[in-house]
């Protein structure tokens, strides 16, 4: 009976170990992969599959799971100095990001130790073959151009190794301090040259300006002038014409023209601000006839040399 009892015994522990190992296989053959990673699972040392996100299954002891590989995108700052085509050391800054081909994941895993170095190196061959090639203010004016060629070169050679280059971009081109400080005192003398250029083409629309306008005043003084003029004239034949006709003669209308005159001319030089002193004649009425003389003297020398003038 004790015996009996006993190989139950055996039996249920056996049972028990059986399930337990059982499970432990279990829990060893069931795998799961993480949504953007990849496994790479091996047998016997060799390639066997490579298992994406999801839940999975595998023989215990004979499969290992070799390397878990992220698929996420990654990204990588390469920094190196270099020199422009007008022999100007500039240092670059260029981020490129990257990932695995999903469907080359063994072949990134088993080909490349080092990604990321390998990666490094061809991104600064790259810039040292394509910045060269450019003077600095191409180099600053085509970075989208230069991060393109190298995203192509780079992403042609780490295509064979299963990797997919993304996007590459030029952050920084940064030359020496002493250039910057050149580049800033040539682009100011430039801009003073072209403000100086402005400054004299305005000066220029100026005196243009100002010129007209002086040549309009002088037209419009001219005609103001003669209006004024021929307004007078006008005046001294009305008056003559209506002296002649309460019947004077002309020697007395004359010598009353030229009297009216006389007294405008001495009255606007005593109004006149700048005028001071006013010297008359010692004798009025002498002193007029003397001036009425040598007046009318004067006009008949004239009117020998040319047409007639209103006095007959």
């Amino acid at each position: 009976m004790s015996m009996t009892v006993g190989m139950v015994g055996v039996t249920m522990l056996i049972g028990v170990v059986l399930l337990a190992l059982i499970v432990v296989l279990l829990f060893a053959a069931i795998f799961i992969v993480p949504q953007q990673q990849a496994y790479i699972i091996e047998r016997f040392g060799k390639l066997h599959k490579v298992q994406f996100a999801g839940i999975h299954v595998r023989i215990p002891f004979v499969d290992r799971i070799a390397m878990k590989t992220n698929m996420r995108v990654n990204q990588l700052n390469v920094q190196l100095e270099t020199k422009t085509l007008d022999n100007v050391f500039v240092t670059v800054v260029a981020s490129t990001q990257f990932r695995v081909n999903a469907q080359n994941v063994a072949t990134a895993y088993y080909e490349l130790r080092d990604p990321a170095g390998q990666l490094r190196s061809y991104m600064e061959d790259a810039l040292r073959s394509a910045i060269p090639a450019l003077t600095l203010d191409d180099a600053f004016a085509r970075k989208d151009d230069v991060a393109s060629d190298v995203q192509k070169t780079v992403g042609q050679e780490m295509s064979r190794f299963g990797f997919t280059v993304v996007k590459t971009l030029i952050t920084t081109i940064d030359p020496s301090q002493q250039v910057k400080n050149a580049m800033d005192s040539i682009n100011a003398a430039q801009r003073e040259k072209e403000a100086t250029r402005q400054r004299a083409e305005a000066q220029r629309i100026q005196i243009e300006t100002q010129a007209a306008a002086e040549a309009e005043k002088t037209r419009l003084q001219g005609e103001g002038q003669a209006n004024y003029r021929r307004e007078i004239a006008n005046g001294i034949v009305d008056q003559i014409k209506s002296l002649q006709a309460v019947g004077m003669n002309i020697t007395d209308v004359n010598n009353v023209v030229l009297f009216n005159q006389y007294l405008d001319v001495m009255r606007s030089l005593s109004e006149s601000n700048n005028a001071k002193t006013v010297v008359l004649p010692a004798s009025t009425p002498g002193g007029y006839q003397d001036l009425y003389e040598q007046i009318t003297k004067a006009m008949l020398t004239a009117n020998s040399t040319s047409e007639p003038g209103f006095v007959k």
